[in-house]
C-alpha cells in the first residue's frame, strides 16, 4: 500500500438555477426532444443565464465561491488554516482579474498564493495535481482546490437552430454550468479520502485538436467562426481507449489489482458517451459514479460533483479511480483515492 501525502477532507458543489430538461430546450430551440435523449443521453442541466432573456444570472466566481464555502464549512478548518487556493477552468469571467482572486476575496481569503489554470475537462485534475504537490511537498498543510465552468455564455442564442447541423447543435444541449471544490489536507481529517496518485499528461504531439473553443476579441468577433468546434468522431474513437489506459496506468503504479478497485469515476462527456466509455473500460464488479445525465457536461466542475457522490457511499478501505480526458489536445488525467 502506498503512503498518502495528501487527503481530501471535504467537497462542495454549486449549480445555477433550476434544472433545464430536454423538453424545455426543445421548445426554446425548436428541435426534437427525443433527439437530445437518444443522441446525447442527458436529461437535465443547469445554465448560468436565462434562456429567454439571455441575461447572465451567475458568474463563475459566484458558483466557485458557493462551492468553496460549502467545502470549507464541511472540512471543519478555519480560514487561517488554508495555505493556498487554485482554480481550474476553461471559462474565466475575465482575462483580468483572475477569477480565482475574486473567489478568494468572496471567501475572505487573503495573504496566500493563488493559482488559476486554463484548461478544459482536465483542468480540475490539473488543479488537484497542483494541490497534491503543494501539500505532499510539505510547503503547505492545507489548501482549497476549485474547478468550474460557465459554458452557456459562449454560445450565441440568437440563431435558427432548426437548420443547424447536428455537429453544431450538439454543443447547445451537451453542456451545463457549475463549480466544485475540495479541501486538500496533509493529515486525514474530515472525509479522510487519501489522494494516492494524480496523473496529468499531455499526449497530443502532432495530433489535431479534438475540440476548439474560441475566445473572441473585438477584432474577430464577427469573423463567422463557430464558438465551439469539435471532431466528434475522433473523440468517440479516442476517449474510451484513453480512459481505459488511465485506469490501468494508475492501478499499475499503485500495485492495485482489478479486484481491489471498488469505484470508477469515468469521464463525463454526455450520458451516451459515458456509457460507451464505461463499457470499454470493462471493469465488471466496479461501481460507476456518474452525474452527467443530471448536470450536463459541466467540464471542470464534474470531477468534484462525482467526488461528492462518492463520499456518500465510499467506506473505509475502499478504493476509487477518477478519470478525465481532455480532447482539445488529448490530455490524460486521473487520480486514485482510498478511504482511510
Amino acid at each position: 500500500m502506498a503512503d498518502a501525502n495528501a487527503y481530501i477532507a471535504a467537497v462542495g458543489t454549486a449549480l445555477p438555477g433550476a434544472p433545464i430538461d430536454n423538453q424545455r430546450l426543445a421548445d426554446r430551440f425548436g428541435i426534437d426532444a427525443n433527439w437530445i435523449e437518444v443522441f446525447i443521453g442527458t436529461r437535465t442541466r443547469h445554465f448560468a443565464l436565462d434562456l429567454d432573456s439571455k441575461e447572465q444570472q451567475y458568474t463563475l466566481a459566484d458558483l466557485a465561491a458557493q462551492a468553496g464555502a460549502k467545502a470549507l464549512a464541511a472540512s471543519g478548518l478555519e480560514l487561517e488554516d488554508i495555505g493556498f487556493i487554485v482554480l481550474g477552468t476553461a471559462t474565466p469571467d475575465a482575462l483580468m482579474p483572475a477569477t480565482v482572486n475574486l473567489v478568494a476575496d468572496r471567501l475572505g481569503l487573503d495573504h496566500l498564493p493563488t493559482y488559476q489554470l486554463q484548461s478544459g475537462c482536465a483542468g480540475a485534475v490539473q488543479a488537484l495535481d497542483l494541490g497534491y504537490s503543494l501539500v505532499s511537498s510539505g510547503l503547505h498543510r492545507n489548501g482549497l482546490v476549485l474547478g468550474g465552468d460557465v459554458c452557456a455564455k459562449i454560445l450565441p442564442l440568437d440563431q435558427d437552430f432548426t437548420t443547424m447541423p447536428p455537429s453544431e447543435l450538439v454543443n447547445f444541449v451537451l453542456f451545463g454550468d457549475g463549480a466544485g471544490a475540495a479541501v486538500i489536507t496533509s493529515e486525514p481529517v474530515g472525509a479522510r479520502l487519501a489522494l494516492r496518485r494524480v496523473l496529468n499528461r499531455l499526449t497530443g504531439l502532432g495530433r489535431e485538436p479534438g475540440q476548439t473553443v474560441e475566445w473572441f476579441g473585438v477584432a474577430d468577433l464577427d469573423s463567422g467562426r463557430q464558438p465551439i468546434r469539435e471532431d466528434y468522431k475522433a473523440i468517440e474513437s479516442a476517449v474510451p481507449v484513453m480512459a481505459r489506459e488511465i485506469v490501468w496506468e494508475l492501478m499499475d503504479e499503485l500495485g492495485w489489482s482489478e479486484d481491489e478497485l471498488d469505484y470508477v469515476l469515468p469521464p463525463q462527456l454526455s450520458g451516451r458517451m459515458t456509457e460507451r466509455i464505461v463499457a470499454h473500460m470493462d471493469l465488471p464488479g466496479v461501481a460507476e459514479v456518474s452525474c452527467v445525465a443530471e448536470t450536463g457536461n459541466t467540464s471542470n466542475a464534474l470531477p468534484f460533483m462525482q467526488l461528492a457522490r462518492l463520499l456518500e457511499v465510499v467506506e473505509q478501505g475502499q478504493k476509487a479511480i477518477g478519470v478525465a480526458v481532455e480532447s482539445s489536445k488529448w490530455i490524460k488525467a486521473g487520480y486514485a483515492l482510498e478511504k482511510v
